[in-house]
């Protein structure tokens, strides 16, 4: 039932050069469950980010800096070994012993309104990240009522026809060649209030 996502993962990974790719409903997610999976003690980012990644950090409740940083295509979470890569997509960017969170939202290198991935080489966290994306799930019971035993997961998985759609779109993507990152602008979120 899930082979399309599968298929476009295993493309993913191919073309970033990572061993590993966990599709995702959306970059924010890809970025919570690695943040949920590696628990750094606390992080510093760059304020000038979407503002979907510093409320990660406050829903987690999680120690956190924002910092005047400039970037180009992706940035560290600075204490992990988590990257906001969501405006980077290209041959060969994988990061080796990395976690790296790709999005295929609105403006971004392949468009598809919305959709995420982890780019990573170990296979414990791939099994981990799968199975926390899709609701504490193991795939291999079908259906999912026969698995009795399930580690607490999120709702966070990509549906199966965004994976047909961006199969098609990164087929497209690789031929066009156009792989360098633009420079974005994206307000100061130290300048943004957060309330309940």
């Amino acid at each position: 039932m899930y082979e399309n996502v599968s298929k476009f993962e295993e493309e993913l990974a191919e073309f970033t050069s990572s061993k590993y790719a966990i599709a995702t409903d959306c970059c924010t997610h890809a970025i919570e469950i690695c943040l949920r999976i590696q628990k750094p003690v606390s992080i510093k980012s760059t304020a000038y980010t979407y503002l979907s990644v510093p409320m990660t950090f406050k829903k987690l409740n999680l120690k956190f800096e924002l910092t005047d940083e400039d970037w180009i295509g992706e940035y560290n979470l600075h204490g992990s070994n988590i990257w906001d890569s969501a405006r980077l997509l290209k041959p060969k960017m994988y990061r080796k012993n990395q976690l790296q969170c790709i999005s295929f939202g609105n403006g971004k290198p392949i468009d598809n309104k919305r959709g995420g991935a982890i780019l990573c080489d170990s296979k414990e966290f791939y099994d981990k990240a799968k199975r926390m994306s899709f609701d504490g799930r193991d795939l291999s019971f079908q259906p999912w009522i026969k698995q009795k035993e399930f580690q607490i997961g999120y709702h966070y998985n990509m549906p199966i026809e965004h994976a047909i759609k961006l199969s098609e779109l990164l087929k497209k993507y690789r031929q066009d060649g156009n792989f360098e990152p633009k420079k974005v602008e994206y307000p100061d979120c130290r300048n943004i209030v957060f309330t309940e």
